[in-house]
């Protein structure tokens, strides 16, 4: 199956703040943009899955229409990782030490009291169990540099916490509105 990895557009956040679970907004001339370019280069009529978050959700809905899609479904599992207490902090206001004791356990810690890097992966690789056994040749995935990121490591076909840390220690280089294609 080929996966069509697609992140959403910049959200309406101030640069350097933390907003994994967070819902935010994408001004409409960034979803716009994006949605263009988009429209040339993905696939029609094949289905297309998205975070329910509505940076992903208003453009997979916008892209459903435009491709058109075979079916639109948004799944839960596919939201970027919840930082917890860190959610809408800038970075540099969030406690050093704090930053130093995720950084020493990657796949275990939970930074702000929110998920982990092993939860995490563990509800993407259930998503990506289930999307394959529906054995389509293409789908589409709108989501976030951290699924992106995890689909990508569980290609490797290592255990889910190598997964994890693969994932968490490759360098993070995913545009907004970049694809990446994955082949399983």
């Amino acid at each position: 199956m080929r996966l069509i990895l697609v992140r959403h557009p910049a959200p309406q956040v101030a640069s350097g703040t933390c907003y994994g679970s967070s819902d935010v907004a994408v001004a409409p001339h960034d979803m716009a943009a994006v949605r263009a370019s988009l429209q040339a280069s993905l696939p029609a009529h094949v289905p297309l899955y998205a975070s329910p978050l509505r940076r992903c959700a208003d453009l997979a809905t916008a892209l459903a229409q435009d491709l058109p899609a075979s079916a639109l479904r948004f799944d839960d599992r596919l939201a970027e990782m919840d930082f917890g207490s860190w959610e809408m902090r800038p970075w540099h206001a969030i406690e050093r030490a704090e930053i130093d004791a995720w950084a020493a356990d990657l796949a275990h810690y939970r930074p702000g009291g929110g998920e982990n890097v092993l939860a995490m992966a563990a509800r993407i690789d259930a998503f990506l169990h289930d999307l394959l056994r529906e054995q389509h040749e293409t789908a589409v995935i709108i989501c976030h540099a951290g699924t992106i990121r995890l689909l990508c490591a569980l290609q490797a076909g290592l255990p889910l916490e190598e997964t994890a840390l693969l994932a968490a220690n490759s360098a993070h280089k995913i545009g907004y509105g970049a694809t990446v294609v994955v082949d399983f």
